[in-house]
């Protein structure tokens, strides 16, 4: 009898060992793939369910690398900010957001003033980039056709300011 106990408490040992190592590794594989990015930020937009980290990007080649699965911002003015992700992650339901609707950003309140969808080609970066008289940010994404190398023909462009 005592070595069928000292076998029971050996099996349980082990399958709880397992299982702790199997929760450790999953635990620290997604540890992993969130600190992928520098977290500088949050944004929140409550009209779409939409809570998401917020990294800083910085221009490489003159370009923004839009992050994976959450935002990244941009600005090279202090009044704007630009804010970039993908219409197939977290931006998947940015199309329902309308004017007027709240916006949280940097632990700060802004309105929706206007929405448009413009063609990738009209899209001026200088003018969407320069300074304004009130803190504004600019949310962008993919809209429109999406073409075979996985371009988009159009941006969908929310600009709101804070409150």
């Amino acid at each position: 009898m005592e070595l069928k106990t000292k076998l029971d408490s050996r099996i349980i040992f082990v399958v709880l060992y397992f299982v702790l190592f199997i929760l450790y590794s999953v635990l620290a594989f997604r540890v992993a793939g969130a600190s992928e990015y520098m977290v500088s930020n949050h944004l929140v937009v409550p009209s779409i369910n939409l809570v998401s980290d917020v990294t800083t990007l910085s221009l490489e080649n003159n370009k923004l690398n839009t992050p994976d699965s959450i935002v990244g911002s941009y600005s090279s003015v202090d009044s704007k900010t630009l804010l970039i992700g993908h219409s197939s992650t977290v931006f998947s339901d940015l199309y329902k957001v309308k004017v007027n609707d709240s916006i949280i950003y940097d632990n700060q309140k802004y309105t929706v003033l206007s929405i448009t969808t413009n063609e990738l080609e009209s899209i001026n970066m200088a003018k969407i980039l320069e300074s304004t008289p009130r803190d504004t940010i600019i949310i962008m994404t993919c809209a429109g056709e999406e073409f075979d190398d996985g371009t988009f023909s159009h941006r969908l462009i929310l600009t709101a300011v804070r409150n």
